[in-house]
């Protein structure tokens, strides 16, 4: 019997053109090349400077957030497998303006991301050629990166899925090597469990840090929820998804966990910064033969990773926006191999930013960076938990198709998630990450004008014949 509502079971017919070639393995692994970056490599060393020890539980709390918003993610990118996705759906359920929101929230929150990647690019190369000035490395990556992305859909997801695997092997390495300095192959007194309390404890900061340090935590996760914007070129997207998702969660929470307790083991938490990364540190202790430039190679491909995954997002949610009128309709449009050319040259943006925010802000450009990349990422994640309050409801009352994957413990769970990830918001303003905030608000506001300008525009340049012939309709 043919569904009644079939407009909620489908993809969404305005994205028409993208090519459905990405594999279950490419989707975890484009996932996790996106969320293991600097987040990881870099960012971990400010969480724990945040927090002490205690950045375990901030790790542990920011993977019950992510393993929520996967849960809720995954069934509704499996009833609507679109590049739009968390947009497209906010807009099918909440409303238009709520899906404008999100995708161009996001939309922004990416082109920001690759450039804070692509800045980092410039300063990991100096390690091999000190005197080749930054804007050469910058200018040819990111000419690289571009082209892989203007390709196919197949060379990127081949691409990601090659680097990917190039940096998640290093961190299997890393905790292997880790837990036998650790707990077998070393006699040095000051490496042990015992560092995990030292130093005024395991909370040196109390509750306070690691709660802020939770924020710092879903740096290093976001990227886990680009698997539903590559949902609409996914093979199959009912079985990939949802196996792509839950893998996903998995790895990362356990890789950040255990990578982050065997490097407190190693080096006591308040030698942790973002001067350098903390795996080069631990690499610098153990005296490895070679071990800088090998971690220097891994943390470059870690950025090039992001970066790349970064573009395609961004890419991907403008060309969403363009399908759904809410950008020039030239963004929209898809070369001979169904690549959104136009929309990925505007999503490069952000490259250029990086590199003007760096020579002014030499200093603190990577938090700075940080701070306004991530309003739009935990604005859609937050939207995600709303939307999904929405979905459940009117996809059961509408008659929807039974879904292969449910988010467990609805509208509970979904409640507590989005709960966790306000509070974690409004408490931003009271850390030296108030930038989030002071960004978001303007850019929320701005966003609000402009499209209440382009309804309004919309609304006046109806033509008349077209009012004429409804009017003639409606009378006959």
């Amino acid at each position: 019997m043919e569904n009644k509502n079939t407009h909620l079971n489908s993809g969404n017919t305005t994205e028409k053109g993208l090519k459905r070639a990405l594999k279950t393995n490419q989707l975890s692994m484009i996932a996790m090349g996106c969320a293991i970056g600097t987040g990881l490599f870099l960012g971990s060393g400010m969480a724990i400077n945040t927090a002490g020890p205690g950045v375990i539980l901030s790790y542990g709390i920011g993977a019950f957030i992510v393993l929520l918003l996967m849960g809720c993610l995954s069934e509704m990118t499996v009833a609507h497998p679109t590049s739009g996705s968390f947009g497209t759906i906010a807009e099918k359920y909440v409303s238009p303006f709520a899906g404008y929101l999100v995708r161009y929230s996001y939309w922004i929150a990416n082109v920001l991301a690759v450039g804070v990647e692509v800045s980092a690019i410039a300063v990991y190369m100096k390690y091999w050629f000190p005197h080749v000035p930054g804007i050469v490395w910058i200018l040819l990556f990111a000419a690289v990166l571009i082209y892989v992305n203007a390709t196919s859909v197949n060379a990127f997801g081949t691409f990601e899925y090659w680097f990917s695997m190039i940096k998640i092997s290093a961190i299997v390495g890393f905790i292997l090597l880790g837990s036998y300095v650790v707990f077998g192959g070393s006699d040095q007194p000051n490496m042990g469990p015992k560092n995990l309390v030292n130093d005024r404890g395991f909370l040196p900061f109390g509750w306070w840090g690691m709660w802020v340090a939770i924020f710092i935590s879903l740096f290093s996760f976001l990227g886990t929820e680009l698997i539903a914007v590559t949902a609409g070129e996914a093979k199959d997207p009912d079985v990939a998804v949802p196996k792509a998702l839950k893998a996903t969660v998995f790895r990362l929470s356990t890789f950040y966990i255990l990578t982050i307790g065997i490097m407190l083991m190693i080096v006591p938490w308040k030698s942790a910064g973002i001067d350098e990364s903390p795996f080069v540190k631990v690499m610098g202790l153990l005296n490895i033969p070679g071990a800088s430039g090998i971690m220097n190679f891994i943390i470059l491909t870690a950025a090039l990773s992001s970066m790349n995954s970064q573009l395609y997002a961004s890419t991907r949610m403008m060309f969403s926006l363009s399908r759904g009128n809410y950008a020039p309709a030239f963004l929209g449009q898809l070369s001979k191999k169904g690549v959104p050319l136009r929309a990925l040259a505007i999503s490069t943006l952000g490259i250029f930013l990086a590199a003007l925010v760096n020579a002014l802000l030499p200093d603190s450009s990577y938090a700075f960076m940080m701070g306004i990349s991530m309003f739009g990422a935990i604005f859609t994640w937050f939207m995600v938990f709303v939307s999904h309050l929405f979905f459940r409801r009117k996809w059961e009352r509408s008659g929807g198709r039974k879904l292969p994957v449910k988010m467990l413990g609805f509208p509970y769970l979904t409640i507590a998630g989005a709960i966790l990830l306000l509070s974690l918001i409004i408490t931003t303003w009271f850390t030296p990450f108030k930038i989030m905030l002071q960004f978001g608000i303007p850019w929320l506001l701005f966003l609000t004008a402009a499209y209440y300008i382009l309804k309004k525009r919309k609304t006046n340049q109806i033509p008349v014949k077209e009012s004429n012939d409804e009017l003639k309709e409606n009378i006959y």
